[in-house]
């Protein structure tokens, strides 16, 4: 394709399905932990270990890969913006394919730490890079519906390991025998299978490595992004910037390895609000240096600066309630169905069919946040979401007591809720930011949202051990005041809606 080539139509839509494809393997990837999380850990942990130990490591790895996806988003944003989106793209996808099934052969609970890291490094880029090739490739009419098939696709990708896990439970044993027919050994078998299929489900994750063969031939770049490049704009980053974003990588490491040797909170506390500074500036740097280079205007540096940290956020809110609170639904349904004396769930297909409930629900909700935010205002939008989240997690934790139907309805309403903002966000982001820094602009925003969910998961851990004693209930209600938070940041939030993206 010459530089200043428009994609046909057939061209843009390959783009949608590959972008779509590749936030629904996403969302798969990140629901998988959350899934397998227990009896992953009480295999790698040994017999006879404690709940609040599993509950600490549950925190520590959120909290790793969603460190890890922040990383990500600032590394391939910037491989976004001076490759191109899709040769980006296909190199997020292998890194994020890769790493999920090397999962499936850890050994140590520190083993899987570093891969869930790893993976999420290219999880969180290709977010980043789909929206800006899907919104740079299609005019404003089409964005608020992109934006809600964004967001659902997302989600889709948690009913589709939701299924997948439910179904591995209802084959039982006949899934043994349908492995060594297929010329597994029985040894390779039982431990594919043991304690809920957990590395079976695992390596299901490398599945998404195929996607890239379709991306890498099919998928048009964007044109927006080869103007850019034709007009020098996209040869103004210098790679020895990012050496400061592997500091920072390395300081939200840090962050978390004080809360996993459980210090102190006179420790703990400081050393995570400082933790979380330096990190934010190290993240900013490349982008600002690269600003600064594209534009020599020190005001407009200032400009999309302020813009980067606003999407942050706007971002981190809903991500850290999400991970803080809504994602611990799994562990909070096994703590009322598991037998007191093994810690094993009497019921096997709880977790499958919540994360099924809940997915399905953030579909719709995705769809319909985004076409709300599209004819209505994006500020309306995200403040009324605000609310409506703020009550429906509290509720949720509040008033189930058992695994039922009516559990099920709740978790479908909470999915739907608290996921809105996923079909708002790639709507809204992308609007915040000129095409030579879009990928790397939104990829902060998103990302560094969930350098702040990552705080939020391992704070959620450490009430439930030393604050609320395993209540479930309270300790998942305290992330829900973060969205009054969204209501102050959405007020002093442009409104972008029947604007066209800046360029």
């Amino acid at each position: 394709m010459g530089a200043t080539t428009v994609p046909s139509t057939t061209g843009r839509w390959l783009a949608v399905a590959a972008a779509l494809l590749g936030w629904m393997f996403d969302g798969m990837e990140m629901g998988l932990f959350p899934l397998v999380a227990r009896p992953a850990l009480r295999e790698l942990l040994g017999p006879g270990i404690g709940e609040d130990v599993v509950g600490n490591w549950f925190g520590v790895i959120t909290a790793g890969f969603l460190v890890g996806a922040a990383t990500g988003g600032v590394l391939f944003g910037w491989l976004g913006d001076k490759l191109g989106r899709v040769r980006a793209m296909t190199l997020s996808v292998l890194v994020y394919a890769g790493c999920s099934g090397a999962c499936a052969f850890a050994t140590e609970p520190w083993q899987l730490a570093g891969l869930r890291f790893a993976g999420a490094l290219g999880m969180g880029g290709e977010w980043a890079l789909g929206v800006a090739l899907v919104m740079e490739l299609f005019p404003a009419a089409n964005r608020g519906l992109l934006a809600g098939w964004i967001g659902a696709f997302g989600n889709l990708g948690y009913v589709l390991i939701g299924v997948i896990a439910y179904a591995l439970v209802h084959i039982g044993g006949d899934l043994d025998a349908w492995l060594i027919q297929l010329g597994v050994s029985e040894e390779s078998t039982t431990w594919l299978t043991v304690n809920g299929n957990w590395r079976l489900l695992m390596l299901v994750g490398a599945t998404p490595a195929v996607l890239t063969l379709f991306i890498r031939l099919f998928v048009p770049e964007s044109d927006r992004w080869e103007r850019a490049r034709e007009e020098g704009k996209a040869s103004h980053w210098a790679t020895a910037d990012l050496l400061v974003v592997l500091l920072g990588a390395a300081c939200a490491a840090g962050m978390i390895a004080v809360w996993a040797l459980t210090l102190p909170m006179a420790i703990r506390l400081p050393v995570t609000f400082v933790s979380i500074i330096i990190t934010a500036i190290c993240y900013l740097y490349p982008a600002s240096r690269y600003i600064r280079r594209a534009t020599g205007d020190a005001a407009q540096q200032r400009h999309l600066i302020g813009r980067m940290l606003l999407g942050a956020g706007l971002s981190g809110v809903p991500l850290l309630a999400t991970w803080a609170g809504v994602m611990w639904m799994y562990n909070f349904v096994d703590d009322f169905t598991k037998d007191p004396a093994t810690g094993i769930s009497l019921v096997p297909e709880a977790r499958p069919l919540t994360m099924m409930a809940s997915a399905s629900g953030a579909v719709v909700g995705c769809l319909i946040g985004a076409v709300l935010a599209g004819r209505y205002g994006r500020r309306l939008i995200y403040a009324m979401l605000c609310v409506l989240s703020m009550i429906t997690l509290i509720g949720f934790y509040t008033f189930n007591r058992e695994f039922n139907t009516l559990f099920l309805a709740w978790a479908f309403v909470l999915g739907a809720v608290t996921a809105a903002f996923y079909g708002w966000l790639p709507l809204y982001l992308p609007e915040l930011f000129p095409t030579v820094v879009r990928a790397s602009g939104q990829g902060f925003a998103f990302n560094f949202g969930r350098i702040v969910a990552g705080v939020g998961a391992l704070q959620t851990g450490a009430l439930l051990k030393e604050v609320f004693h395993n209540d479930y209930a309270l300790a998942c209600s305290v992330p829900a005041s973060v969205y009054l938070i969204g209501l102050i940041l959405i007020a002093i939030a442009p409104e972008t809606r029947g604007k066209p993206l800046p360029d």
